[in-house]
């Protein structure tokens, strides 16, 4: 089994590199995470006590997500387009394994395109806001940063496996990334038109990209009113991520290509 593994990365790892799209992709999620959050923190005139720096030094990854979304989605929709998937599992009969090393080569890609954009980012921030009583007003090496720095690398990654899962289901491409974008979007906007306090904050709680970016959150004003915590929420969005990779994984054992 391990040989085969091994045999379908290699494969996998192949497809990726002699294609032009995804390293595209992969230069747009950096350039478009840390162009957005360049211009977040360059529109700040002057930083109020309790402001989330931080966070805001981040905005991009929001936009980064989308990319991030894409490329996951055409890893293997794309192949269900042009009906390579055919050949693919003719060669890897056992699914399971080729959705495995997508998985894992598309991991390798985003884990070190999203550390370079989210350094970036907040590199950008330090430079750009301005000082607060004349030092920088975001500390690279506090704690909170590097938290909210790391958990900001891991949130892309783990968007990028929930796209890859729900590709899987769906296969095609259009259509599997709406339904990622609809899945982000959609408990925030539900939420915020929720009149009860309790079930906003759940929906909250429940919602990927509003758990998983809350280990964004650096001040102590702001983690007082989050509606979970920084490290539960990347929880929470690592469990849409493997239920997604379970059943995009249990799909695919059962469909014809």
């Amino acid at each position: 089994m391990r040989e085969e593994f091994g045999d379908a990365f290699a494969a996998e790892w192949t497809k990726f590199r002699t294609t032009n799209g995804g390293w595209a992709l992969l230069a747009a999620l950096v350039v478009l995470t840390v162009a957005l959050g360049a211009g977040a923190a360059a529109a700040v005139s002057r930083v109020d006590p309790g402001q989330d720096v931080v966070r805001t030094s981040l905005t991009g990854v929001a936009l980064g997500q989308a990319v991030v979304a894409v490329l996951a989605v055409t890893v293997i929709a794309g192949e269900y387009a042009t009906g390579m998937i055919r050949t693919t599992f003719a060669a890897m009969p056992r699914r399971e394994l080729v959705l495995a090393a997508k998985a894992l080569v598309l991991t390798a890609l985003v884990l070190p395109a999203s550390a370079l954009a989210v350094g970036a980012s907040l590199v950008a921030g330090r430079l750009l806001l301005p000082a607060d009583g004349g030092h920088p007003a975001l500390r690279l090496t506090d704690a909170a940063t590097l938290r909210a720095g790391a958990g900001s690398v891991l949130y892309l990654a783990l968007i990028a496996l929930l796209s890859l899962g729900l590709a899987a289901a769906v296969r095609d491409s259009g259509t599997a990334t709406g339904a990622v974008l609809a899945l982000l979007y959609l408990f925030p906007v539900v939420a915020s038109l929720v009149t009860d306090p309790h079930w906003e904050r759940h929906l909250r709680q429940i919602g990927p990209m509003t758990a998983g970016l809350a280990v964004q959150t650096t001040t102590a004003a702001g983690l007082r009113v989050l509606p979970i915590g920084p490290w539960h929420g990347l929880a929470v969005l690592t469990a849409w991520s493997a239920a997604a990779l379970l059943g995009g994984g249990w799909l695919l054992r059962l469909r014809d290509a």
